[in-house]
């Protein structure tokens, strides 16, 4: 999802969960400002698609869940808010939650030009805050190459880079796939 800047004022966080409850577009919510997300393109809807319906199958054994953008998650209590394209959870809570997730294990987000920095540093910093999250997924929407932050030990986070060939995986769900997966019918600048 591509944020885009709008001026919206300030709010506490129970005024955005009520005031976005209303809305018919997605915003997310970070330290009272309130960023509009737009949509993305089709190729970036595809990525995070077949993300998804190659994850589906593998949680249902396992007992967890994946949902993509329509979900919001909540990255810090009552500070910030987001709606990552594709989040898995397998808390008991946020399976039987219907607002937003708060223990999501794999965050996903498809970089697109507009966003990619602010999704390397202000949202992985975000992100990594967050105690239940064990793996920060990166999908290039423009080349094949996936990124993998996976927590260590403490503060430690580890980091992976996937290409062409390679298969993908994500450790904390035990779950691995071929990278050309999730680009099946993505026309990559590349090519």
């Amino acid at each position: 999802m591509i944020a885009e800047l709008q001026y919206f004022p300030k709010m506490t966080a129970e005024e955005y969960l009520e005031w976005e409850a209303k809305q018919e577009f997605r915003h997310e919510y970070i330290d009272g400002e309130i960023i509009a997300m737009t949509g993305g393109t089709i190729d970036h809807t595809k990525i995070y698609l077949n993300f998804y319906t190659a994850l589906r199958p593998h949680l249902r054994q396992r007992g967890c869940e994946s949902y993509v953008s329509d979900v919001k998650v909540q990255a810090s209590k009552k500070s910030r808010y987001f709606y990552p394209d594709l989040v898995v959870t397998c808390h008991p809570d946020d399976l039987k939650a219907r607002d937003f997730i708060e223990h999501p294990q794999v965050i996903v987000e498809v970089l697109s030009p507009s966003t990619a920095n602010y999704d390397r540093t202000k949202k992985l910093k975000y992100y990594r805050q967050i105690p239940s999250l064990k793996e920060y997924v990166l999908v290039d929407s423009e080349s094949m190459s996936v990124e993998v932050f996976r927590r260590g030990e403490g503060k430690i986070w580890y980091y992976y880079e996937y290409g062409d060939g390679d298969a993908i995986a994500l450790e904390s769900i035990e779950f691995e796939c071929a990278i050309e997966l999730l680009y099946e019918g993505v026309t990559l600048s590349n090519e």
